[in-house]
């Protein structure tokens, strides 16, 4: 039994064997009692402003109208989520990053080295004969 409807008496409803048969496999494609599928789409109809007779392209421009109106605003939410999390996390974490390699490029650069220390010098080629050899100075 469905909740809240234990204590309601049941009513006969005379229609045609052919939509019986219908009705009976749509109720089970809805996994639905019989009650409880003509409430779902009476309700459904009610609801929609949707009548079964009348035609529903009018109502249809209205349901895609609605639907679009929803994806927009959920977009809309999409972007200022991202938005948040660039402002919030992205931006801060690159720039701590970059502070960090300028910080370690910097110490490269800074590096101090005396003009007049010969040691370091490596593009020295040659030397003089006097510093060659030491029995010329003798």
């Amino acid at each position: 039994m469905e909740k809240g409807y234990e204590k309601e008496q049941f009513k006969s409803l005379s229609i045609k064997a052919s939509v019986a048969e219908k009705f009976n496999g749509f109720c089970k494609e809805m996994s639905l009692s019989k009650s409880m599928t003509v409430l779902v789409m009476i309700e459904f109809f009610q609801e929609n402003n949707i009548s079964p007779v009348e035609s529903i392209e009018p109502n249809m421009e209205t349901l895609e109208k609605r639907i679009s109106l929803l994806i927009k605003k959920r977009m809309n939410g999409m972007i200022a989520i991202m938005k948040d999390i660039e402002k919030n996390q992205t931006k801060p974490t690159v720039s701590i990053l970059q502070s960090l390699f300028e910080q370690t490029g910097s110490k490269k650069r800074a590096r101090m080295v005396e003009k007049n220390d010969p040691y370091l010098e490596k593009d020295i080629h040659f030397r003089e004969k006097k510093y060659l050899n030491n029995n010329d100075d003798a």
